[in-house]
Protein backbone atom coordinates (compact mmCIF):
# COMPACT_ATOMS: atom_id res chain seq x y z
CA UNK A 1 0.00 0.00 0.00
CA UNK A 2 1.26 3.51 -0.81
CA UNK A 3 1.64 5.16 2.17
CA UNK A 4 1.79 8.82 -0.04
CA UNK A 5 -1.43 9.80 2.06
CA UNK A 6 -0.87 7.35 5.07
CA UNK A 7 0.62 7.64 8.42
CA UNK A 8 1.57 5.20 11.05
CA UNK A 9 -0.29 4.89 14.48
CA UNK A 10 2.35 3.26 17.24
CA UNK A 11 1.14 1.57 20.46
CA UNK A 12 3.84 1.18 22.87
CA UNK A 13 3.13 -0.55 26.10
CA UNK A 14 6.50 0.49 28.31
CA UNK A 15 5.40 -1.09 31.43
CA UNK A 16 2.60 -3.33 32.56
CA UNK A 17 1.79 -4.36 36.21
CA UNK A 18 1.75 -3.71 39.60
CA UNK A 19 5.01 -1.71 39.88
CA UNK A 20 4.54 0.65 37.10
CA UNK A 21 2.24 1.63 34.34
CA UNK A 22 2.70 3.66 30.75
CA UNK A 23 1.68 3.05 27.21
CA UNK A 24 2.69 5.44 24.73
CA UNK A 25 0.73 6.19 21.62
CA UNK A 26 1.71 8.43 18.21
CA UNK A 27 1.84 8.88 14.74
CA UNK A 28 5.04 10.92 14.67
CA UNK A 29 3.86 14.23 14.35
CA UNK A 30 2.15 14.39 17.81
CA UNK A 31 2.02 11.90 21.14
CA UNK A 32 0.84 11.34 24.51
CA UNK A 33 1.10 9.07 27.31
CA UNK A 34 -1.56 6.83 29.15
CA UNK A 35 -0.69 7.04 32.84
CA UNK A 36 3.06 7.73 33.93
CA UNK A 37 3.63 4.69 36.65
CA UNK A 38 7.08 4.15 35.31
CA UNK A 39 9.95 6.47 36.93
CA UNK A 40 10.51 9.20 34.31
CA UNK A 41 14.41 7.82 33.63
CA UNK A 42 12.53 4.32 32.42
CA UNK A 43 9.85 6.29 30.40
CA UNK A 44 12.71 7.89 28.43
CA UNK A 45 14.74 4.39 28.48
CA UNK A 46 11.75 2.22 27.52
CA UNK A 47 11.04 5.12 24.79
CA UNK A 48 14.10 5.00 23.08
CA UNK A 49 14.36 0.87 23.77
CA UNK A 50 11.96 0.17 21.15
CA UNK A 51 12.74 3.26 18.80
CA UNK A 52 10.75 6.09 20.18
CA UNK A 53 14.10 8.59 21.18
CA UNK A 54 12.64 11.77 20.60
CA UNK A 55 9.00 10.87 19.97
CA UNK A 56 6.75 13.83 21.11
CA UNK A 57 4.86 13.84 24.26
CA UNK A 58 2.44 16.21 24.06
CA UNK A 59 0.06 15.27 26.99
CA UNK A 60 -0.63 12.95 29.31
CA UNK A 61 -3.84 11.14 29.96
CA UNK A 62 -4.08 9.66 33.62
CA UNK A 63 -6.52 6.50 34.10
CA UNK A 64 -6.78 7.14 38.27
CA UNK A 65 -4.62 8.17 41.17
CA UNK A 66 -2.82 4.88 42.33
CA UNK A 67 0.70 5.52 42.25
CA UNK A 68 1.59 2.93 39.44
CA UNK A 69 -0.46 4.78 37.14
CA UNK A 70 0.84 8.72 38.84
CA UNK A 71 3.72 8.19 40.38
CA UNK A 72 6.27 10.06 37.89
CA UNK A 73 4.04 12.85 37.03
CA UNK A 74 5.50 15.99 38.88
CA UNK A 75 9.36 14.53 37.83
CA UNK A 76 8.15 14.07 34.38
CA UNK A 77 6.04 17.20 33.95
CA UNK A 78 9.65 19.03 34.80
CA UNK A 79 11.53 17.03 32.80
CA UNK A 80 9.90 17.95 30.07
CA UNK A 81 9.33 21.16 31.22
CA UNK A 82 13.61 21.57 30.53
CA UNK A 83 13.62 19.99 26.93
CA UNK A 84 10.21 21.83 25.60
CA UNK A 85 10.03 25.22 27.63
CA UNK A 86 6.14 24.29 28.44
CA UNK A 87 4.45 22.50 31.05
CA UNK A 88 2.42 19.88 29.04
CA UNK A 89 -1.15 18.97 30.12
CA UNK A 90 -2.16 16.29 32.33
CA UNK A 91 -5.83 15.75 32.00
CA UNK A 92 -7.16 13.65 34.93
CA UNK A 93 -10.88 13.67 36.58
CA UNK A 94 -11.65 16.23 39.72
CA UNK A 95 -12.01 12.64 41.92
CA UNK A 96 -8.70 11.56 40.51
CA UNK A 97 -6.99 15.30 41.05
CA UNK A 98 -8.42 15.13 44.63
CA UNK A 99 -6.85 11.72 45.37
CA UNK A 100 -3.41 12.89 44.05
CA UNK A 101 -0.22 12.64 46.80
CA UNK A 102 0.77 16.40 46.79
CA UNK A 103 4.12 15.49 46.21
CA UNK A 104 3.04 13.86 42.33
CA UNK A 105 0.83 16.97 41.30
CA UNK A 106 2.02 18.11 37.94
CA UNK A 107 1.69 21.82 36.72
CA UNK A 108 -0.94 21.97 33.98
CA UNK A 109 -3.56 20.20 34.98
CA UNK A 110 -6.85 19.55 32.41
CA UNK A 111 -9.89 18.15 34.00
CA UNK A 112 -11.78 15.77 32.25
CA UNK A 113 -15.43 14.51 32.35
CA UNK A 114 -15.84 10.60 31.72
CA UNK A 115 -18.81 10.81 28.18
CA UNK A 116 -17.47 13.98 27.14
CA UNK A 117 -15.03 14.01 24.05
CA UNK A 118 -12.23 16.18 24.07
CA UNK A 119 -9.45 17.25 21.25
CA UNK A 120 -5.57 17.08 21.88
CA UNK A 121 -4.60 18.55 18.24
CA UNK A 122 -6.35 16.62 15.92
CA UNK A 123 -7.01 13.61 18.09
CA UNK A 124 -10.38 12.99 19.62
CA UNK A 125 -9.95 11.25 22.67
CA UNK A 126 -12.83 10.01 24.98
CA UNK A 127 -12.64 9.28 28.86
CA UNK A 128 -15.18 6.52 29.66
CA UNK A 129 -16.28 5.19 33.18
CA UNK A 130 -14.71 1.80 34.72
CA UNK A 131 -15.57 0.10 37.58
CA UNK A 132 -12.98 0.63 40.00
CA UNK A 133 -11.71 1.06 43.83
CA UNK A 134 -10.92 4.96 43.45
CA UNK A 135 -13.37 8.07 43.31
CA UNK A 136 -13.95 8.81 39.72
CA UNK A 137 -11.38 6.31 36.92
CA UNK A 138 -11.33 6.44 33.89
CA UNK A 139 -10.20 4.50 30.73
CA UNK A 140 -9.16 6.20 27.24
CA UNK A 141 -9.90 5.44 23.64
CA UNK A 142 -8.34 7.95 21.37
CA UNK A 143 -9.51 8.04 17.50
CA UNK A 144 -7.20 9.24 15.49
CA UNK A 145 -8.38 9.66 11.78
CA UNK A 146 -9.82 6.42 10.97
CA UNK A 147 -8.28 4.50 13.66
CA UNK A 148 -9.40 3.99 17.39
CA UNK A 149 -7.15 2.65 20.12
CA UNK A 150 -7.20 2.93 23.60
CA UNK A 151 -6.34 1.24 27.05
CA UNK A 152 -8.47 -0.35 29.31
CA UNK A 153 -6.95 -1.82 32.39
CA UNK A 154 -7.76 -1.62 36.25
CA UNK A 155 -11.15 -2.59 36.43
CA UNK A 156 -12.90 -5.18 38.22
CA UNK A 157 -15.97 -6.37 36.42
CA UNK A 158 -17.35 -6.24 32.63
CA UNK A 159 -19.76 -3.64 31.76
CA UNK A 160 -21.81 -2.98 28.73
CA UNK A 161 -19.90 0.60 28.30
CA UNK A 162 -16.44 -1.18 28.01
CA UNK A 163 -17.62 -4.17 26.10
CA UNK A 164 -18.78 -1.71 23.67
CA UNK A 165 -15.69 0.84 23.82
CA UNK A 166 -13.34 -2.19 23.80
CA UNK A 167 -15.32 -3.10 20.11
CA UNK A 168 -14.78 -0.49 18.87
CA UNK A 169 -10.83 -0.44 18.97
CA UNK A 170 -8.28 -1.44 16.45
CA UNK A 171 -5.63 -1.79 19.01
CA UNK A 172 -6.63 -2.43 22.90
CA UNK A 173 -4.96 -2.87 25.96
CA UNK A 174 -6.82 -5.28 27.86
CA UNK A 175 -6.67 -5.98 31.27
CA UNK A 176 -5.90 -9.59 32.25
CA UNK A 177 -4.53 -9.74 35.82
CA UNK A 178 -4.94 -12.64 37.67
CA UNK A 179 -6.07 -16.10 37.60
CA UNK A 180 -8.85 -17.31 40.22
CA UNK A 181 -7.91 -20.14 41.18
CA UNK A 182 -4.05 -18.64 42.06
CA UNK A 183 -5.84 -15.80 43.89
CA UNK A 184 -7.79 -18.30 46.05
CA UNK A 185 -5.17 -20.45 46.75
CA UNK A 186 -2.48 -18.17 47.10
CA UNK A 187 -0.68 -16.32 50.39
CA UNK A 188 -2.17 -12.84 49.62
CA UNK A 189 -4.49 -11.86 52.94
CA UNK A 190 -8.05 -12.74 52.74
CA UNK A 191 -9.07 -8.90 52.69
CA UNK A 192 -6.37 -8.66 49.53
CA UNK A 193 -7.89 -11.17 48.07
CA UNK A 194 -11.55 -9.89 48.31
CA UNK A 195 -10.81 -6.48 46.76
CA UNK A 196 -8.90 -8.09 43.71
CA UNK A 197 -11.44 -10.19 42.66
CA UNK A 198 -14.23 -7.97 43.86
CA UNK A 199 -16.31 -5.91 41.62
CA UNK A 200 -14.27 -2.60 41.72
CA UNK A 201 -10.89 -4.72 41.77
CA UNK A 202 -9.18 -6.12 38.64
CA UNK A 203 -10.40 -8.44 35.96
CA UNK A 204 -9.58 -11.88 36.05
CA UNK A 205 -8.35 -14.14 32.94
CA UNK A 206 -11.65 -15.70 32.75
CA UNK A 207 -14.03 -12.03 32.92
CA UNK A 208 -11.35 -10.42 30.60
CA UNK A 209 -11.62 -13.59 28.11
CA UNK A 210 -15.56 -13.24 28.51
CA UNK A 211 -15.42 -9.73 27.15
CA UNK A 212 -13.21 -9.87 24.64
CA UNK A 213 -14.89 -12.32 23.09
CA UNK A 214 -17.50 -10.23 22.85
CA UNK A 215 -15.53 -7.53 21.72
CA UNK A 216 -13.88 -9.55 19.05
CA UNK A 217 -16.94 -10.74 17.81
CA UNK A 218 -17.92 -7.43 16.70
CA UNK A 219 -14.93 -8.13 13.82
CA UNK A 220 -13.06 -4.52 14.54
CA UNK A 221 -10.37 -5.49 16.68
CA UNK A 222 -6.93 -6.47 15.32
CA UNK A 223 -4.57 -6.31 18.33
CA UNK A 224 -5.13 -6.88 21.50
CA UNK A 225 -1.79 -6.80 24.24
CA UNK A 226 -2.75 -8.20 27.37
CA UNK A 227 -2.05 -5.92 30.76
CA UNK A 228 -1.99 -5.39 34.41
CA UNK A 229 -0.87 -9.20 35.05
CA UNK A 230 -0.12 -10.14 38.45
CA UNK A 231 3.35 -11.59 39.04
CA UNK A 232 1.60 -13.37 42.16
CA UNK A 233 -1.68 -14.74 40.60
CA UNK A 234 -1.24 -15.18 37.27
CA UNK A 235 1.13 -16.31 34.97
CA UNK A 236 1.93 -14.83 31.13
CA UNK A 237 0.72 -18.63 29.92
CA UNK A 238 -2.37 -18.46 31.42
CA UNK A 239 -3.68 -15.26 30.38
CA UNK A 240 -2.12 -15.87 26.84
CA UNK A 241 -4.24 -19.23 27.09
CA UNK A 242 -7.66 -17.37 27.98
CA UNK A 243 -7.05 -14.71 25.71
CA UNK A 244 -6.74 -16.96 22.71
CA UNK A 245 -9.72 -19.23 24.10
CA UNK A 246 -11.44 -15.54 23.33
CA UNK A 247 -9.92 -15.55 20.01
CA UNK A 248 -10.96 -18.98 18.81
CA UNK A 249 -14.70 -18.10 20.13
CA UNK A 250 -15.24 -14.86 17.94
CA UNK A 251 -13.39 -16.69 14.61
CA UNK A 252 -11.33 -14.19 14.40
CA UNK A 253 -8.04 -16.06 14.02
CA UNK A 254 -5.85 -13.10 12.38
CA UNK A 255 -6.46 -11.18 16.13
CA UNK A 256 -2.70 -10.47 17.24
CA UNK A 257 -2.18 -11.19 20.55
CA UNK A 258 0.53 -9.66 22.84
CA UNK A 259 1.57 -9.61 26.61
CA UNK A 260 2.94 -6.36 28.49
CA UNK A 261 5.67 -6.68 30.62
CA UNK A 262 6.39 -5.54 34.11
CA UNK A 263 9.92 -4.75 33.45
CA UNK A 264 10.60 -4.02 29.66
CA UNK A 265 8.76 -2.40 26.63
CA UNK A 266 7.36 -4.76 24.27
CA UNK A 267 7.96 -4.26 20.82
CA UNK A 268 5.32 -1.60 19.57
CA UNK A 269 2.17 -2.22 17.34
CA UNK A 270 1.62 -0.32 14.15
CA UNK A 271 -1.40 0.86 11.99
CA UNK A 272 -1.00 2.43 9.04
CA UNK A 273 -4.52 4.56 8.27
CA UNK A 274 -5.12 6.95 5.95
CA UNK A 275 -4.44 10.80 6.91
CA UNK A 276 -8.29 11.99 5.89
CA UNK A 277 -11.06 9.55 4.96
CA UNK A 278 -15.53 8.91 5.49
CA UNK A 279 -15.17 7.63 8.60
CA UNK A 280 -13.42 10.67 9.91
CA UNK A 281 -16.11 12.67 9.24
CA UNK A 282 -18.40 10.67 11.22
CA UNK A 283 -16.43 11.75 14.31
CA UNK A 284 -15.75 15.00 13.73
CA UNK A 285 -12.74 16.53 15.03
CA UNK A 286 -13.28 19.05 17.76
CA UNK A 287 -11.88 22.89 17.25
CA UNK A 288 -10.94 24.78 20.09
CA UNK A 289 -12.01 28.59 19.63
CA UNK A 290 -10.17 31.98 21.21
CA UNK A 291 -12.89 31.52 24.00
CA UNK A 292 -12.63 27.57 23.98
CA UNK A 293 -8.91 28.18 25.04
CA UNK A 294 -9.33 31.28 27.16
CA UNK A 295 -12.08 28.81 29.49
CA UNK A 296 -9.88 26.22 29.78
CA UNK A 297 -7.36 28.26 30.85
CA UNK A 298 -9.90 29.81 33.42
CA UNK A 299 -11.29 26.05 34.37
CA UNK A 300 -7.37 25.28 35.24
CA UNK A 301 -7.06 27.70 37.76
CA UNK A 302 -10.24 26.58 39.00
CA UNK A 303 -9.09 22.91 39.01
CA UNK A 304 -6.24 23.95 41.88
Amino acid sequence: MSTLFHHDITVAVLGSGSSGNTTYIGDGHQGLLIDCGLSTKQIHARMAAVGLEGAPIDAVLITHEHSDHVGAAAVLDRSLHRKTGQHIPFHMTLGTRNGLNRKVVPTNRQRVHAGQAFAIGDWRIEPFSVPHDTPDPVAYAIQIGSARVGVVTDLGSRTHLVTKQLASLDIAVVEFNHDEEMLRDGAYPWQLKERIHGRLGHLSNRVASDMLTDALSAGRLKHVILGHLSDDNNSPEKALRAAEAARDRAGMSDVTIGIGKKREAIAPRRLTVPWSTPAEAKSPRIKRTTQDRAAMVEQQSLFG
